[in-house]
């Protein structure tokens, strides 16, 4: 059997599948060699060939995530399966319960969605197919509102969460969260190139599976440098706007720790 669905990101979306259209030669018709015979027989097709297509762009979008969800969870949400991208959706700096995740391969699109309704912690988490440029618009959404090009009303967690970071002490560490999935070491380092760092300072922080986790941390050459390089907060780094955190040397080697 061939799965004959829907294979575009224009199109609705419903469907997944190489759109495989048969191309069929239809053989020489004959009667029957018996005499009188009123049967018509038709030679087999050729075998099938197919056009083309450019694959799907492999995004997934989920509803009902718990509020303290992070990018770990939903990585363990859908395990064995590889994970790109992790995208929490906010309005007016707060989570909505959902979010977008880029998957490594088209076809992972149908393992993911054989979790909808499946609980994440007490919640069951629905999962729908989604578009490349829905992920987009909600990339776009995501920096405009961490630019203040959005709204920021009803947003007292996050002042807090700000009042924190200024007023904490710097020990010459900073903690990254929000990291995309395939950022190394390199690009890391690309983020503070103003500051001077070797890849030995960048610990990027893997999960149970050895997978990056989303977070890292970093380490400068004095307290002054790391307390500088917190104008980065909430900067871009790829698709990505990225959260800092002054850190300390046993939150870092902890979490360093439970990669290994």
């Amino acid at each position: 059997m061939f799965y004959r669905g829907k294979y575009t990101d224009g199109a609705d979306g419903r469907e997944m599948g190489a759109k495989r259209q048969r191309i069929i030669d239809q053989g020489p018709s004959f009667y029957g060699n018996s005499p009188g015979s009123s049967f018509m027989y038709t030679a087999p097709p050729p075998p099938y060939s197919y056009v083309s297509q450019p694959p799907p762009f492999p995004v997934v979008r989920l509803r009902g995530l718990p509020f303290d969800c992070t990018e770990t969870d939903v990585a363990e949400f859908f395990h064995g399966l590889d994970i790109v991208d992790v995208l929490f959706v906010h309005k007016n700096s707060k989570f909505t319960g959902e979010a977008f995740c880029v998957l490594g391969y088209p076809l992972q699109v149908d393992f993911a969605l054989q979790k909808n309704r499946q609980n994440m912690g007490r919640r069951y988490v629905e999962v729908f197919r989604s578009k490349r440029q829905e992920y987009y618009k909600a990339i776009a959404n995501e920096v405009a509102d961490a630019r203040g090009g959005s709204p920021r009303r009803n947003a007292p967690r996050a002042k807090s969460s700000d009042e924190a970071k200024e007023s904490a002490e710097h020990t010459g560490i900073l903690r990254l969260r929000g990291l995309p999935f395939s950022a190394g070491k390199d690009d890391i380092m690309e983020f503070f190139k103003d500051f001077v760092l070797s890849e030995d300072a960048v610990h990027i922080v893997l999960n149970s599976e050895g997978r990056p986790s989303g977070e890292a941390f970093v380490e400068f050459t004095n307290a002054e440098d790391s307390k500088a390089a917190m104008s980065k907060d909430r900067m871009t780094l790829g698709s990505r706007y990225i959260e800092l955190f002054p850190s300390f040397s046993e939150e870092m080697e902890e979490a360093i720790s439970r990669g290994r």
